[in-house]
């Protein structure tokens, strides 16, 4: 599996008010042309006295800390696949970066490439919603440039049309542009749900069902040959998702079950709404009585899928062997 990327931004300063934020894609061809651009963005960075933050794929930031020479003790890098294989964890790394390295009133840039060609395609759609939530994720008047590189030689192009659907700004070779794609977040729609086909197990669920459900759970883990910690976050997730619809969703709801090669599919359906693109995607305040819910279940989990309808909200949660 690639490790992902976050890099900063390659293009002349002074097209940019620096002053607010901006979100934009950055399509490129190649490893050469990646380490070209996004190295010269990361350069102008640097040269500008900019807050330079990276995390990319290991491949990438050898790239990159070869071309920068000395000066890339002078960029914050991470690796992605620490920081985003489940997209939903992405947002408040971000902002822990920023809190971290960026002092008030600070200037930065960053670049983040959580898109890689192994991605499945449930990934990609979490990929795709967690570029949507960026541009909701942070105050226009933080003086934040997030570039986010495209390969155009290695994804499909459907994975390219997403990225100017989510992106406001747009960059081909050294021109950046508004994406005629653009979708504002407000009429953002995540891809639906695939069908998965029939499930191993389904069941219903109100307060007094949710030990039973968690044992069943339980038993799919061993099953699959999770170790008593992976198991643990199987349950936890699925335990915080069921007490949501208890107390959000009606009180009741119904937990679908499926085995993936060695990961589990839970799906938790009720009839409540979960609107906020960034629902679960930010850390709670520790004293804050409720809301911890989905994070707890994007800590755990490594995909979480949220999709609404009239029906309802069904989550769909995938939690791997490891």
């Amino acid at each position: 599996m690639v490790t992902v990327l976050v890099v900063i931004a390659v293009m002349p300063t002074a097209e940019h008010d620096r002053g607010s934020y901006r979100h934009e894609a950055l399509l490129y061809a190649g490893i050469d042309e990646f380490t070209t651009r996004v190295g010269a963005f990361v350069r102008d960075g640097l040269d500008a006295d900019e807050v330079v933050l990276v995390v990319v794929t290991a491949e990438k930031i050898a790239r990159l800390r070869d071309l920068l020479g000395g000066d890339a003790a002078r960029v914050h890098f991470r690796d992605m696949l620490e920081v985003g294989q489940n997209p939903a964890r992405i947002v408040q790394a971000w902002r822990d970066l920023i809190a971290r390295h960026v002092p008030d009133g600070a200037t930065a840039r960053g670049v983040g490439e959580p898109v890689w060609p192994e991605r499945t395609a449930s990934e990609l759609a979490e990929c795709h919603t967690h570029e949507a939530s960026l541009n909701v994720a942070f105050d226009d008047s933080l003086r934040f440039w997030l570039i986010c590189p495209y390969d155009t030689a290695a994804l499909d192009p459907t994975v390219i049309g997403d990225a100017l659907r989510t992106h406001p700004y747009v960059r081909q070779r050294w021109t950046a542009r508004p994406s005629p794609r653009y979708r504002a977040p407000r009429r953002w729609r995540p891809a639906a749900l695939p069908d998965l086909g029939a499930p191993l197990q389904q069941h219903r669920f109100d307060a007094s069902r949710m030990y039973a459900i968690r044992r069943v759970v339980a038993d799919h883990a061993a099953a699959l040959g999770f170790s008593t910690e992976r198991a643990e976050d199987a349950i936890l997730a699925v335990n915080e998702v069921m007490t949501n619809s208890v107390r959000y969703g009606g009180a009741c709801g119904t937990v679908a079950l499926w085995h993936q090669g060695r990961t589990l599919v839970c799906e938790v359906h009720d009839r409540g709404r979960i609107e906020p693109v960034l629902a679960g995607r930010i850390r709670p305040p520790h004293a804050q009585a409720g809301g911890h819910g989905l994070w707890i279940a994007n800590q755990c989990c490594d995909l979480v899928q949220i999709r609404c309808d009239p029906s309802g909200t069904t989550v769909r949660l995938f939690i791997s062997r490891h």
